[in-house]
């Protein structure tokens, strides 16, 4: 019951963080959220935590954001500027990714203390790495893209929430297809495969289904700047 009560507090704190960064930094600030997502929750997600009997990783609901962050985008200021977002994200988690990769290779010192702790946190399996990159590119662009088609089909303020969690719901469903795939499949049986994918699936879903107020409170933001 703890892990789900302070699970709970995460994801609101998640979510407040993320609307003072936007109303603090305006449009920059989503660039700036994308870019600490990317890296937060490549490195939460190495942490395992037990909630209704399973066994589940950090980092979804900070991966969440992203969506939230590409959609709010892609409402606000259009498909291209959604895009060039997902391209800055990309490149913060391959920047990211290979520079630890070889800041680990240099030998420790004596006295060090870091490198054990560092190498579990970012000595990533390369099938993970890959899997993590892959799974990214292409759930984001897609995510962009049926935004963008719902968007004509429901253009209303009302029928955001149906912008959002419509585009969310298919992409997120194809990074996780894409994840698990990549860094899982041969590694476990199937059925420890499929309870992982559906397990990751739905948390990831219902934590989106969650910033639905969020995407709204952030649309009336407005920036004279702008």
């Amino acid at each position: 019951m703890f892990n789900l009560g302070w699970g709970v507090l995460f994801v609101l704190v998640n979510f407040g963080l993320f609307l003072i960064c936007y109303r603090l930094f305006g449009k920059q600030g989503l660039y700036a959220w994308i870019a600490a997502a990317v890296i937060l929750a490549n490195i939460q997600v190495v942490k395992t935590i037990g909630m209704f009997g399973f066994v589940m990783t950090l980092g979804n609901t900070m991966y969440a954001t992203i969506y939230l962050t590409t959609d709010l985008l892609n409402e606000k200021y259009g498909e291209k500027e959604a895009k060039k977002a997902v391209w800055f994200g990309f490149f913060f988690l391959l920047m990211s990714t290979v520079i630890m990769q070889m800041a680990l290779v240099f030998k420790p010192q004596e006295t060090d203390f870091g490198q054990d702790a560092l190498q579990t946190i970012f000595g990533l399996a390369p099938r993970i790495a890959l899997g993590s990159l892959c799974a990214y590119l292409v759930s984001q662009f897609l995510d962009v893209r049926i935004f963008s088609k719902l968007k004509v089909k429901y253009p209303t303020r009302s029928q955001l929430w149906i912008r959002n969690n419509g585009s969310t719901g298919v992409s997120q469903l194809v990074d996780t297809l894409v994840f698990c795939s990549i860094a899982f499949i041969g590694e476990y049986t199937w059925d420890v495969w499929w309870e992982i994918a559906v397990t990751t699936y739905v948390l990831k879903f219902v934590i989106s289904a969650a910033s639905t107020p969020v995407i709204y409170i952030a649309r009336n933001f407005k920036f004279e700047r702008e």
